[in-house]
């Protein structure tokens, strides 16, 4: 059983990197682990079987080809701030917690702008599926990337001199929030939802009712909704929900934003 012993080993580590391998693991993982726990727990029926494979296809293309273009668009136009000496050797537990705060209050004013009329066409993509699960969430248009890509872009700066691994770790726990927000999960908790969001709490957002369309917009955190009027209270929803943008959208818009 040599291969186990190689996994945790140093060498394993990098032949992932040198193969470019961390992605498509990463991906594997999420697909086992988080399909298990919403089979395990399911807060309403998915059709697995016939939108599973067709969200592995979209989400692959958006990882390899949207993502990549948006954020080469987005470091061009991006400013980061020069910030104090002090922030660049902060304990890197810290400078998580910071960068987290940080881009996610800037986060949930995008996500606001986003729903507003003009630029609607933009989040679109977002709100397309009439089923709500973990791999729903990957839907996000070229324009919705770049724009998202702005405030944690300049959250990144609080790490300063932060070591390599740092930003695949950041890379890694957007992937699995992403996840977790859009997961098909009954598990709840209301203490925990009073600081950050929850499932329940986000498909609140994604709801097909046009009451819930200006609500609950935190990404991360929920105290943002709550300080700013946007917050909805799962526990109060009188009909059960059910999800999209009710109407039909050439799948080349909804993709460009446009």
């Amino acid at each position: 059983m040599e291969w186990i012993e190689w996994l945790p080993s140093r060498e394993f580590r990098q032949f992932v990197f040198n193969h470019d391998l961390f992605i498509p693991l990463l991906f594997t993982v999420r697909v086992i682990v988080v399909t298990a726990l919403e089979w395990m727990k399911p807060a309403r029926e998915v059709p697995y079987r016939s939108i599973f494979l067709m969200d592995i296809v979209g989400a692959a293309l958006v990882g390899y080809l949207l993502l990549p273009v948006a954020l080469y668009v987005s470091e061009q136009i991006v400013i980061r701030p020069v910030l104090p000496e002090f922030i660049s050797v902060v304990p890197t537990a810290a400078a998580f917690a910071l960068y987290y705060v940080v881009g996610d209050f800037g986060a949930y004013w995008v996500h606001r702008l986003l729903h507003l009329g003009p630029v609607w066409r933009i989040h679109k993509w977002h709100h397309s599926p009439t089923h709500m699960y973990w791999l729903a969430g990957y839907r996000a248009s070229f324009l919705q990337q770049v724009l998202f890509n702005f405030p944690w872009m300049m959250a990144f700066s609080v790490f300063g001199r932060a070591p390599w691994w740092m930003y695949w770790a950041v890379l890694s726990s957007h992937m699995f929030l992403n996840d977790w927000m859009h997961m098909n999960v009954t598990w709840r908790s209301n203490w925990l939802e009073w600081i950050v969001v929850t499932p329940r709490y986000h498909h609140v957002h994604h709801s097909e009712n046009s009451e819930h369309a200006n609500a609950n917009f935190g990404v991360t955190f929920s105290v943002w909704d709550r300080l700013f009027g946007t917050y909805v209270d799962p526990d109060e929803l009188k009909t059960p929900i059910t999800f999209g943008i009710g109407e039909r959208v050439p799948l080349v818009r909804l993709v460009a934003g446009i």
